[in-house]
């Protein structure tokens, strides 16, 4: 027997490091010899939020197979406002490190 409740530990475990990841990111130093990872390290970052919220797809989709329908009523509604959440600041974060990395190292510049 599957244990599904993996899924929410998961999920947390993951959104947790989709943020992490472009903070340390943004917080390294600019001189560090390996400053060119920070498009590996953005590109772990938004797999994780995307494996996070395929999580929580599957953990609903478990829900609707074992008709657990109270389940669902009671929380559908903060699963949907904390994946919004997780998605809007994953791009946030590593849109800022984009602009960070691109401005400081002449990308983009004509």
């Amino acid at each position: 027997m599957i244990d599904y409740s993996w899924l929410n530990v998961g999920s947390l475990v993951l959104g947790l490091i989709a943020w992490i990841l472009p903070v340390v990111n943004l917080m390294r130093d600019k001189k560090d010899v390996h400053r060119n990872n920070w498009v590996a390290l953005s590109i772990i970052s938004i797999s994780a939020c995307a494996i996070s919220l395929c999580f929580q797809i599957f953990y609903n989709y478990h829900l609707v197979m074992i008709e657990d329908w109270s389940a669902i009523m009671d929380t559908i509604g903060a699963v949907a406002f904390v994946s919004a959440v997780l998605l809007i600041v994953t791009i946030i974060l590593n849109a800022i490190t984009l602009i960070v990395y691109r401005s400081s190292h002449g990308f983009g510049k004509a």
